[in-house]
């Protein structure tokens, strides 16, 4: 079948297979607590909520996770994510984020194989709102008032888009030393720098590996995708425009066409006075955003995240929520089923003893990403013919060569024996020359050169 034909295919199925019994309505923060629970407990056996922290005015952070096993992560089972409402005044994502956990719920109910296959192939975690606050100073000015910032920060008054550690200043200067580019260290003192509600995320997505992630915006349509910071952004501005892909922006173009071309009217390009080819476009080519969680995401964990602008109206009324749905439904589901496809597999030791934290490597592309506790990895790739190594430390790196189809993931294990014992004498000269060659390639800092010179 064509691939410009499936997701046409997969809504005309969800059409067919009938709609869940939805109320379109906005939700206040008691009411959205309701519903999660509510569908909880229409789905007790594939789904739990829990809470990753609290807001500045002690609301709680909830997730609702849908999976065969609730609460569990299963080896070679990838983690998925929505998180909504990240900008309070932003409140489409949010209504969408119910409308899907309800309709999850009800195929999985009624039946639908689609979605139990989802459900039962992966761990699925929808945050409906990362900033309760803010969208409860929103929702009493209403659609009709809501001004274009009003609720838009937590209740410090900070954007929680522009809060979350500046990596990407790190993996610049990195890049320019042949440094890494994934899984930078967070500096020191981040805790004391970050909000409430960005803590609870970067622990929550610490905690769980997480492969792929969309949070949903409002105030254009367009699927964006990293990097959204710019290397040459040397002062604060809104409307810097240089494209900044990073080594997977084939990837992810392709991921964010598959919302955009699901999507109602996405794909169009022209939305809200903006055009934007397919649909799509990089961050940093639209505009030029520090400290945004898209980034952050690629650069600290193995978590691949777009954002998707879905409305001009950032407080559309009620009246158009229900059009909305159906716009976004089918984009929704097949934008989780894109977590299938690539590589993933095992990386064990020589007693079958999973190895957390190895390092799959991918020849031609620079960005790795690393084995969860179990030694589980999953790699997402275009199809294509790879040649990819893991390491861990002690053990002999292997490399294999594979091919990736455009159905599902290619199952890729590693088997890693453990290097031979030195003896004391040879550690220590190869201690004495590692350090030699080490002294040889210090690198000072640019600003240290600078002092010197003056």
């Amino acid at each position: 079948m064509a691939r410009w034909l499936r997701p046409l295919v997969g809504a005309l199925l969800l059409l067919l297979e009938g709609a869940a019994a939805l109320s379109f309505l906005h939700h206040r923060y008691e009411e959205l607590v309701q519903a999660l629970f509510r569908v909880q407990s229409q789905c007790p056996y594939v789904s739990r909520i829990y809470s990753i922290g609290r807001s500045v005015e002690g609301r709680h952070l909830y997730v609702l996770e849908f999976s065969d096993h609730p609460g569990i992560h299963e080896p070679l089972e990838p983690e998925f994510k929505y998180v909504g409402n990240m900008h309070g005044n932003e409140v489409l994502g949010r209504e969408l984020l119910l409308q899907l956990s309800e309709f999850l719920c009800e195929e999985y109910r009624r039946g639908n194989e689609r979605i139990m296959r989802l459900i039962h192939d992966t761990r699925i975690h929808i945050m409906p709102s990362m900033n309760p606050d803010g969208y409860e100073v929103a929702a009493k000015q209403g659609p009709d008032s809501n001004g274009y910032l009003t609720g838009r920060n937590n209740a410090n008054g900070v954007d929680l888009n522009r809060n979350f550690p500046d990596l990407n200043t790190l993996m610049y200067y990195s890049r320019e030393i042949s440094g890494p580019n994934h899984h930078i260290p967070l500096p020191d003192n981040w805790k004391s720098q970050v909000e409430p509600e960005t803590l609870a995320v970067i622990q929550w997505i610490s905690s769980y590996n997480f492969v792929l992630s969309a949070n949903l915006h409002g105030g254009a349509v367009v699927a964006n995708y990293p990097y959204d910071k710019s290397q040459d952004q040397r002062f604060r501005s809104h409307r810097r425009t240089v494209n900044t892909p990073t080594p997977d922006d084939k990837l992810f173009q392709k991921l964010a066409k598959t919302y955009s071309y699901a999507h109602s009217w996405m794909h169009r390009g022209w939305n809200c006075g903006d055009y934007f080819a397919d649909g799509i476009t990089n961050g940093a080519s639209w505009y030029s955003l520090s400290k945004g969680m898209q980034d952050f995401n690629y650069l600290y964990t193995n978590c691949f995240e777009i954002t998707l602008e879905l409305s001009c109206n950032k407080f559309p009324p009620e009246e158009d929520l229900e059009r909305q749905w159906m716009a976004n439904r089918e984009a929704l589901v097949a934008f989780i089923e894109e977590v299938h496809q690539g590589i993933k597999g095992m990386v064990s030791d020589e007693n079958n003893n999973g190895i957390a934290g190895a390092v799959i490597s991918v020849q031609g592309i620079s960005h790795d990403i690393t084995t969860g506790d179990m030694g589980d990895y999953f790699r997402l790739l275009l199809p294509g013919t790879y040649t990819v190594t893991a390491s861990a430390e002690g053990y002999q790196s292997l490399t294999v060569t594979t091919t990736v189809g455009p159905a599902a993931p290619s199952l890729v294990h590693f088997q890693l024996k453990q290097e031979a014992v030195r003896k004391p004498a040879e550690r220590k000269a190869s201690g004495t020359r590692m350090n030699n060659k080490a002294l040889q390639k210090k690198v000072v800092p640019r600003a240290t050169r600078r002092g010197t010179q003056r």
